[in-house]
């Protein structure tokens, strides 16, 4: 180490035939004991710090430590494939493969190898993925947490006392991060959208219906409520919908939205998800009512939004650019760890279908311009 000026926890370890998490634990003892100065990601050698053995003879010189770092502190971008980046995720669920693709496309192009980790709902078992993660040798973690974690009041302070560069994915912890970075769809700009979009099909009243257990319901609740108010349209009515457990208790909901539709109490809607919104256009099919002439509906997801009979419109989250941004994040932490921390926040995209009724509104503008072109007044 005298003579190579630094040295990779990882490269030492190799050397050495001990696991990096030993390495890094030797690396926080040397720092306690005022022998390095710890950085995020690694380490660097404090000015006249005695060496390990003890204080230098009388009269010698101070002995110079060398500075353990990270692959981040000693690697150059162009070394990113000897990189292992941890991607913790949630078991299940198809909105996080689109995720977890994105993060799998940046890594090939960048030639870093990524570990996929499954975690279950406790906080131990995310901890225990996480252990091994790091124990098998990974330099970076993405973690998509199990939403049962939020708000994460128990999970704050393990995940502030991360030593690996951590990039919390889809998920948002606030001022509460710490040193935890961040990338995340703006769910509730996406519902925003929506409403936007409908205020200005001339829809004066838009409601919301969207699961209750879904950790992104809060999120779209709050966006389409101040879309509303910013656009002056009526409070619509918001219906949260347990789909988990008894299915009875999904339908009861499902069927007091088709009730409230046939009584004329609103007739637009944000929905959560396609799958729910695909169910609902059944069932008001079944009822004798009809999209988008007696509801207008958005779907939010767009997974398989464009396959419902009526292909429903819908506000997609950016899902593979998340995965790539989060990536890209962690790899720039690991090449310079003194970068300011970054929050991202991708914004969504509203794909026009038939099941808003954009296309017979377009329809009955044209009509209208033709109309009075051809009476002579000003369009």
């Amino acid at each position: 180490m005298e003579q190579r000026g630094a040295i990779t926890v990882k490269e030492l370890a190799e050397e050495m035939g001990v696991s990096a998490v030993t390495l890094r634990q030797d690396v926080r003892e040397l720092a306690d004991r005022g022998l390095l100065a710890r950085v995020h990601g690694g380490a660097r050698a404090l000015a006249g710090a005695p060496a390990a053995g003890g204080g230098p003879a009388a009269g010698a010189p101070a002995a110079r430590v060398a500075p353990v770092q990270e692959p981040a502190a000693a690697a150059p971008p162009a070394a990113a494939g000897s990189w292992t980046v941890g991607l913790v995720v949630p078991p299940g669920g198809y909105y996080y493969a689109e995720v977890i693709r994105g993060v799998q496309d940046a890594a090939r192009a960048r030639g870093v190898r990524v570990v996929l980790a499954v975690s279950g709902e406790s906080l131990a078992d995310n901890q225990e993925q996480v252990r091994r993660l790091v124990a098998g040798g990974a330099d970076g973690l993405l973690l998509m947490l199990h939403p049962g974690l939020h708000p994460l009041a128990g999970a704050e302070a393990w995940l502030d006392g991360l030593e690996l560069p951590a990039v919390l994915v889809e998920r948002r912890a606030g001022l509460r991060a710490g040193r935890l970075e961040q990338v995340a769809s703006d769910h509730a700009g996406g519902a925003a959208l929506a409403v936007r979009h409908l205020a200005a099909l001339g829809h004066d009243r838009v409601a919301l219906v969207a699961r209750a257990e879904s950790p992104n319901t809060a999120l779209l609740s709050a966006g389409w409520s101040d879309a509303v108010r910013s656009a002056g349209l009526a409070p619509g009515p918001e219906y949260r919908i347990t789909t988990a457990g008894d299915a009875a208790e999904a339908d009861a909901g499902f069927e007091e939205v088709v009730r409230a539709v046939a009584a004329g109490e609103f007739r637009a809607a944000l929905v959560h998800n396609d799958i729910d919104a695909i169910a609902l256009l059944g069932l008001l099919r079944a009822r004798g009512l009809r999209v988008p002439e007696d509801l207008a509906m958005i779907t939010y997801d767009d997974e398989v939004a464009e396959l419902s009979e009526i292909p429903l419109t819908a506000v997609a989250p950016p899902k593979q650019a998340v995965g790539s941004w989060a990536l890209e994040l962690v790899l720039r932490r690991l090449t310079d760890p003194a970068a300011p921390l970054a929050e991202v926040l991708l914004r969504p995209e509203l794909r026009v279908r038939a099941s808003c009724g954009a296309d017979r509104a377009d329809r009955a503008d044209l009509a209208d311009r033709a109309d009075r072109a051809a009476s002579g007044v000003d369009a």
